[in-house]
């Protein structure tokens, strides 16, 4: 029978529907992207057509054989060169569009694919993920720096060569801010970090493990909201991803690159974002919260019940989706 589940670090309800339940090779991708080169001349991100995006801030490799880059975005949702600014007027509310939004070059192939680079590459996206995150904190104003990717066009990807991006902002966003709200309701009542009491109650039960390493688990929640969403939680209670070390950023990159192998080979390449949840840069010092990883797969749609009532319908069982996936091959 369907029941409805609780996610208690957003706090949020869905209904497994067992009843609509397909099985989870059911979900695996049926429309066949066509094949990329590995260079577009057309392609600002593509080695040789730097200038299109000339405003670069920060690089792993050389100037003429670069591996992975970060750039500021030529249509930023939020700019550095603006004013901070706030002003209430009547049952107006605005802050002015200051803050950050930058591009992550992830290779410097037009047609790669995370679950098809080196280890190395993928550790190398992490670094820049990190060395971007503390540089940004440090912006007058900054309140949350949100990293993010964007695969396919069903994930809003507006261009093929890979990369993912971040958007440092001057507030919470209330998505956001109910996690830590209910993160800290359950500190406050128990002394204990919710995520650690999750990550461990997992361990415990192994149903919905899909890896666990030293540094690292990589699970299906038990409330998902949709089909093969996935979580990597770090081993380590920390707040801040920006507090990880470099054994934490090998760490990520490897089971990040094993997550989204599993998606491609085991899905046949599904679309997906992936967002890494981290505490406000000013309360990085709070015991009560603890940063992950959020992978969802593009491979059911919201439809007016949802949007209407705020509760999703996942038509799989999140303990056969991490089945699936932890006994597919990531190769």
């Amino acid at each position: 029978m369907s029941e409805l589940r609780l996610n208690i670090i957003s706090r949020e309800w869905v209904i497994i529907s067992s009843e609509r339940a397909k099985r989870p090779q059911d979900f695996r991708k049926t429309v066949k992207e066509e094949a990329a080169p590995a260079f577009d001349k057309d392609c600002p991100f593509c080695p040789g057509n730097e200038s299109g995006f000339s405003d670069e801030t920060f690089r792993i490799g050389d100037k003429k054989s670069w591996k992975a880059r970060a750039v500021y975005n030529k249509f930023p949702a939020l700019a550095p060169d603006k004013d901070l600014s706030h002003a209430l007027e009547g049952m107006h509310n605005h802050i002015s569009g200051y803050g950050d939004h930058e591009v992550i070059v992830e290779h410097a192939r037009h047609n790669m694919l995370i679950p098809l680079m080196t280890d190395e590459d993928v550790c190398n996206i992490i670094r820049i993920y990190k060395a971007r995150y503390d540089s940004l904190k440090k912006m007058k104003g900054i309140e949350t720096i949100t990293i993010f990717k964007n695969q396919g066009l069903g994930a809003g990807a507006s261009k093929r060569h890979p990369h993912s991006q971040l958007v440092a902002a001057p507030i919470v966003p209330p998505q956001m801010r109910n996690r830590l709200d209910s993160a800290m309701k359950y500190f406050d009542v128990t002394g204990k970090c919710i995520t650690c009491d999750i990550l461990a109650d997992e361990l415990k039960s192994k149903t919905r493990i899909v890896r666990d390493t030293e540094k690292f688990t990589l699970l299906v929640p038990y409330a998902a909201a949709a089909p093969f969403i996935m979580w990597i939680v770090p081993k380590r209670h920390l707040p801040s991803f920006g507090h990880i070390d470099e054994a934490e950023v090998t760490g990520l990159g490897m089971i990040l690159k094993d997550a989204l192998s599993r998606l491609y080979y085991g899905l046949d390449n599904p679309d997906y974002n992936f967002t890494i949840r981290s505490i406000p840069v000013n309360e990085s010092g709070k015991d009560y919260f603890h940063w992950y990883l959020t992978i969802v797969p593009r491979i059911s749609q919201p439809a007016g019940f949802e949007l209407g009532s705020g509760i999703f319908i996942n038509a799989s069982i999140p303990e056969e989706c991490a089945e699936f996936l932890r006994n597919g091959k990531a190769r």
